[in-house]
């Protein structure tokens, strides 16, 4: 039996299955009770409070480029310019990730 065919015998098998059995296999995200819903949200914050800490050091570092390349040291001017449109990237990236898995992951 080719494996061709025993794709399309496993998807012939999945479409007869009634939609009420399928619904109970995909249930909705929910934190766990307790402790463990309190630490997660701990370390989170802790990642998204380094992850601007790391922002804040990214855009300090870029103004430095630009001031020390003024003068004599174009490139490094110019990299500390170019970096500031990743820095915000990733500001936008830090602080809206929640709001993307969300949409991507809502059953509506």
């Amino acid at each position: 039996m080719s494996t061709l065919h025993l794709f399309a015998q496993t998807l012939d098998l999945l479409a007869q299955q009634p939609a009420d059995v399928l619904d109970g296999l995909d249930p909705a995200p929910s934190a766990p009770p307790g402790p463990l819903k309190r630490g997660a949200e701990t370390l989170l914050s802790w990642i998204k409070w380094g992850g601007l800490f790391g922002a804040v050091l990214a855009g300090v570092a870029a103004g430095i480029m630009m001031a020390i390349g003024r003068r004599n040291r174009n490139n490094m001017a110019i990299e500390g310019a170019i970096s500031i449109p990743w820095i915000i990237g990733g500001i936008a990236l830090i602080l809206g990730s929640a709001s993307l898995v969300s949409f991507f992951v809502s059953s509506q």
